[in-house]
């Protein structure tokens, strides 16, 4: 009793939440732990990155999207501290598919840690407060997320509003939300002061690309302004970096088909080239004054290059006026990517100060259809518990009145109607099945002799009669003990496969989404896989008790049914010795024969 005791104690202490630290404001409900992990189990990036626009993917995987405003306008980025609200901006949020994309600005992200900061939600007055232009440091001088809609220019998030000149491509879904597939015609950015270049002045070009085709020299960037050019773009699937007619090569290629993170810097007399924000090439030269328009795609028209335009497509376009740091560019390419480590996801708590605990957060990422079937299986539970419960205090109470009933009829001799007519044994066997049988029979041989028959004198084939009314009581009585056990069988054998219908139900969702969200690392996943597991978990939990409740109901029965054949066949046997024409005819037999009566 005590182990059981003390296992009820660690799942009480499992499921209970836990208790939350201090609350930002009372007028949001709910809030999520999110962490910034560089350690070696995180993006493994021991350098200080600084001020870092830092990606939260948030899908059904790791989120629910239960208590939060449609559009997210609610969310709040807050420091561990619970004082300090960072800056943030929304590029998509669409609690429907249950999935969103949010920048948020951290102002200091250390190498080789693990820091936390809180997303608050669950404040439908909430106003809301998201702003590209304050989520990305000013450094940054365009930056296109390249979600509008087809045929409009490529909007700049930042402050500097370097909106594309023209539309050119088509949106398709990208690395991040949506992308733009290159249509072969350049995409033509502005000659705005925040654009112009100094001659040996810093700049950094990073972008995620999907190559399409390897074939060719293709031009990803162009800019000329005579006499001097700069090109940036793959040849035979490899990156390479041009300026005034000097080349650097990358030594890692661009595979065809698969999103990976390209990206340059400029600095003094150096250029270097970076792939999947690893360097993989550098050119010792000094980057020219530039004032003309960029050119994103292919080679400006009246360049007349013989460059191809570059086949593929292009997401989260960023250009800056400083030379970004290398471990920026690596967490760049770690955060932003589909196998984001740098991000980890904690457990969602209540402004009441209770958390939802472990157990909580994997309810929470239970999907809305898997919740359906799991609430027919509680439902079933239940049902199947109360069936068992029942049965069982019936089939006990009866067993209790057949041995009662058994010790009274042990002392009837040959009186074998002694006890029809005790009220107040009656009283006692009412829930006897031993009891209706005997009365049955007693009733069958008193309404004989109502109707004038010799009962002291039975036939074989009265007696096969009453036998007959006693086995029609034993009938119903085995009815009465088998009913709703098929209820029982019907938990035993679907529960575990309506589990299963909520398990796949639940995977397709947590796939679909990830699927859509782009991230599709073990932490995304594994949520919505354990949530939709427990439906599983939930069917068997159904099944278990009620299999060993229906052998050990079905066990009793055959038991009490056992006995009322046994009791059916000592009543006949004894009335046929008490009351069956051959005795009277042998008593009859020796009297006119003067012979002794045996005792």
């Amino acid at each position: 009793m005590q182990r059981l005791f003390l296992s009820l104690l660690i799942c009480l202490g499992f499921a209970l939440p836990a208790t939350a630290h201090a609350w930002w404001q009372d007028d949001w409900h709910y809030r999520k732990q999110i962490s910034v992990d560089t350690t070696a189990q995180g993006a493994a990036i021991n350098q200080a990155l600084g001020r870092t626009a830092l990606l939260v993917r948030l899908h059904t995987g790791n989120f629910s999207f239960d208590g939060v405003k449609d559009d997210g306008s609610d969310l709040r980025f807050v420091s561990a501290d619970d004082k300090t609200v960072f800056n943030h901006q929304i590029e998509s949020f669409d609690p429907l598919m249950g999935m969103a994309l949010i920048w948020v600005d951290v102002p200091k992200v250390e190498g080789g840690q693990r820091q936390d900061l809180w997303m608050y939600y669950g404040n439908q007055k909430a106003a809301a407060s998201a702003n590209g232009q304050l989520t990305f440091d000013p450094n940054y001088t365009a930056l296109y997320h390249f979600d509008g809609a087809n045929g409009t220019p490529a909007r700049d998030t930042t402050a500097y509003a370097n909106t594309s000149l023209n539309a050119t491509g088509a949106s398709i879904d990208g690395v991040i939300g949506r992308a733009l597939q290159l249509g072969g015609q350049p995409l033509m950015l502005p000659a705005s002061p925040s654009l112009q270049q100094a001659a040996g002045g810093a700049f950094t070009f990073s972008a995620w690309l999907r190559l399409d085709q390897a074939s060719g020299e293709q031009v990803l960037l162009a800019r000329r302004d005579a006499p001097h050019s700069l090109l940036l773009g793959v040849n035979q699937g490899m990156p390479f970096v041009e300026i005034d007619g000097q080349r650097a090569v990358s030594t890692q290629p661009l595979n065809p088909g698969q999103w990976q993170h390209l990206a340059f810097t400029a600095e003094g007399a150096k250029v270097t080239l970076y792939v999947n924000g690893r360097e993989t090439a550098t050119l010792a030269v000094a980057l020219p004054a530039f004032n003309a328009q960029l050119a994103i795609g292919a080679d400006l028209p009246e360049a007349g290059s013989t460059h191809l335009p570059f086949a593929g497509a292009i997401d989260e376009l960023r250009l800056s006026k400083v030379a970004r740091p290398a471990a920026l560019l690596l967490a760049d390419a770690s955060a932003q990517g589909a196998e984001s480590k740098l991000v980890a996801y904690g457990v969602d708590e209540e402004q009441s100060g209770i958390g939802f605990g472990s157990l909580g957060f994997l309810l929470n990422a239970v999907p809305v259809d898997a919740w359906v079937i799991i609430l027919v299986l509680v439902a079933m539970m239940f049902q199947s518990w109360v069936i068992m419960l029942r049965k069982n205090r019936q089939v006990s109470r009866l067993s209790s009145a057949n041995e009662i009933f058994r010790e009274h009829f042990a002392q009837i001799g040959t009186r074998l109607e002694m006890y029809a007519d005790d009220t107040q044994l009656a009283e006692r066997l009412t829930h006897s099945s031993l009891w209706r049988l005997y009365l049955v029979a007693v009733k069958e041989i008193r309404t004989r002799r109502a109707q004038g028959a010799d009962t002291s004198s039975v036939s074989a084939a009265t007696i096969e009669a009453i036998r007959c009314s006693m086995d029609g009581v034993r009938t119903r009585e085995n009815q009465a003990l088998s009913s709703k056990l098929s209820t029982l069988s019907n938990a035993i054998a679907g529960g575990p496969y309506i589990g299963l219908l909520g398990t796949v139900l639940g995977i397709m969702v947590v796939f679909l989404g990830t699927a859509m969200a782009g991230d599709v690392n073990i932490n995304a996943i594994a949520p919505g896989m354990a949530a939709a597991l427990l439906a599983t978990a939930m069917g068997l939990f159904v099944a278990i008790p009620a299999l060993f409740g229906y052998n050990r109901l079905i066990t009793r029965n055959k038991e009490v049914s056992a006995d009322m054949r046994v009791f059916v066949d000592e009543f006949i046997t004894r009335l046929a010795e008490m009351h069956g024409e051959s005795q009277h005819s042998e008593a009859a037999h020796r009297v006119a024969h003067h012979a002794p009566v045996p005792a």
